[in-house]
């Protein structure tokens, strides 16, 4: 029998919540933006979130996780030398300023162009890892599918100006979480605010952390005349992420205002409903023919929910599994899933796994079992 459940609990809960206010109205100077909640990647605030832009030295965050990513699996070391061709030497635009016939460490060049934006960092670390930039661009290319990018293309590792070199601001702020997520390790990086590199110090250029807006920690400014202004930030208060994708604007001042700007709105205007701790029983299912007549269902992680305050008064969540289970069931196993539906959001559904192991019941049970079934039905 499938079984659709209204949590009602949960919904008494929240229907005891203050009461909701008027939908919060806003705009922003940039010719694109998205704002989501790290956690659930819901999105807070789009404007042209899909449209492919100049993403300028933005586009430096794909090729940090390919180094990333190399790092992780071991076959590159932060310790590890790399040599300096007269290509990246000669490289324009922001550089690091690394030295032509040199060999610059990983951990160098990767604030190079975190901290920096060296362009001549990243064609060291293309050159390294790909033999030349442009075979460097082709993984990336493989890579931005596999990673949910579905409006990037890209010529190079550096993000200067190319006609097939293009980003969306959601496909950066996608990016952007999964750096957050995958390489914690590595992301401190992006909150360093100066690097000095050959007796030149330069400053992080990423203006939300120069102003100290609270718990911004990241990540990546750009500029070029093709792609105007633009930042990836992320910023957590209290326990709550939220990434932002600013692109099209045009100065460096409006650049710094809007992302403060839409940064502070999505603070102030959504909040986080946690629904379920993780390893929480949401509810129990009937176990067939098992040494146990229930198994809790619970989710792996923390289910939680980000809505604006009018939102939340439409809140509603639902458990859907097949009863009974049959056994035996192996903890961890899927059984079911919470789907959670609100105003403003796209459904989210969760899975639900068993919370425990519920082994086969022996040859009497069986028969008692099933006898009980023919007499009064599954309960």
């Amino acid at each position: 029998m499938f079984a659709t459940l209204r949590l009602m609990l949960l919904l008494l809960v929240l229907s005891a919540l203050p009461g909701p206010v008027a939908a919060a109205v806003f705009d922003t100077a940039a010719k694109a933006a998205i704002l989501i909640d790290y956690r659930t990647g819901q999105v807070l605030f789009a404007k042209n979130p899909d449209e492919p832009r100049p993403p300028a030295s933005m586009s430096k965050l794909m090729t940090a996780y390919l180094v990333f990513e190399r790092l992780k699996e071991g076959s590159l070391r932060l310790e590890d030398e790399l040599p300096v061709s007269e290509k990246a030497w000669r490289t324009g635009g922001s550089k690091m300023f690394v030295q032509v016939g040199t060999r610059v460490k990983v951990a160098d060049l990767l604030r190079g162009m975190i901290v920096q934006s060296g362009n001549d960092a990243c064609v060291v670390l293309a050159e390294a890892l790909a033999g030349s930039e442009r075979a460097f661009a082709e993984l990336m290319n493989r890579k931005a599918p596999e990673l949910g990018l579905t409006n990037s293309s890209f010529a190079n590792a550096t993000g200067l100006p190319d006609p097939d070199h293009y980003m969306s601001v959601r496909d950066l702020a996608v990016l952007a979480r999964r750096i957050i997520r995958e390489f914690p390790e590595y992301f401190e990086l992006y909150s360093e605010r100066e690097f000095t590199y050959n007796k030149i110090r330069q400053f992080n250029r990423n203006p939300l952390l120069r102003k100290k807006v609270p718990g911004v920690d990241g990540m990546k400014t750009g500029y070029t005349k093709e792609a105007g202004y633009g930042l990836v930030a992320t910023a957590e208060r209290d326990g709550r992420r939220l990434i932002l994708v600013v692109a099209g604007l045009e100065t460096a001042r409006q650049r710094a205002i809007e992302a403060e700007r839409l940064l502070e709105f999505g603070f102030r205007e959504f909040r986080e409903y946690r629904l379920f701790e993780a390893g929480a029983p949401v509810v129990e299912a009937d176990v067939w023919l098992g040494e146990a007549d229930k198994v809790p269902l619970v989710p792996r992680d923390l289910v939680a929910v980000t809505l604006s305050r009018q939102a939340r008064a439409s809140l509603e969540v639902r458990v859907r599994y097949d009863n009974p289970v049959p056994a035996p069931v192996v903890e961890g196993q899927k059984l079911g899933e919470l789907v959670i539906t609100a105003s403003e959001i796209e459904p989210l559904t969760v899975p639900l796994v068993a919370g425990a192991d519920v082994a086969k019941a022996g040859m009497l049970g069986r028969i008692l079992g099933a006898v009980g079934y023919l007499v009064w039905g599954a309960s």
